[in-house]
């Protein structure tokens, strides 16, 4: 089956990334929020498989590559509360925004960089036509617990 006939659960599972568990809100806000025919996921951290976190200033805790794959990693936290409060992958219809934020050095210019591990796992998740939306990459000066990356993104539903 060719990946433009498969459906995005189907593409996740041939990617043999693991789901972290879904995070649950630390502060008073909600993970997602449906409003209309659009889902809006939360800022979003480096929570890995066994609910620590990925932590570290990039340029200087982690280089680019660690960064990219600590985006990667908060992709996956996102992709794990779609799942949790949607059931499936399969009823987002495609990628709207994503706003990724760098936890770097200030001297740090490769922000697109890093947030392209968000951007490339959705890609593929969702096929280059829908899993491509508008985006933002921004430097900050700290993050919460010292993450390197945060990320919040907006989907339309199928």
């Amino acid at each position: 089956m060719t990946m433009e006939l498969q459906t995005p659960e189907q593409r996740f599972s041939q990617l043999g990334l693991i789901l972290p568990p879904a995070p649950s809100p630390v502060g008073v806000y909600k993970p997602c929020l449906i409003v209309g025919n659009f889902l809006y996921v939360s800022g979003h951290g480096t929570v890995k498989e066994d609910k620590t976190l990925i932590i570290g200033r990039i340029g200087k805790d982690m280089n680019q590559e660690e960064g990219k794959l600590a985006a990667q990693q908060v992709g996956l936290a996102i992709l794990a509360t779609i799942k949790k409060h949607l059931g499936s992958l399969d009823k987002i219809k495609r990628v709207i925004k994503v706003l990724g934020m760098v936890n770097c050095v200030p001297e740090f210019e490769k922000h697109p960089y890093i947030i392209n591990g968000c951007s490339e796992l959705f890609a593929k998740v969702w096929g280059e036509e829908n899993g491509i939306g508008v985006r933002s990459a921004v430097g900050m000066g700290s993050l919460p617990d010292n993450i390197p990356v945060e990320i919040e993104a907006m989907f339309e539903l199928s």
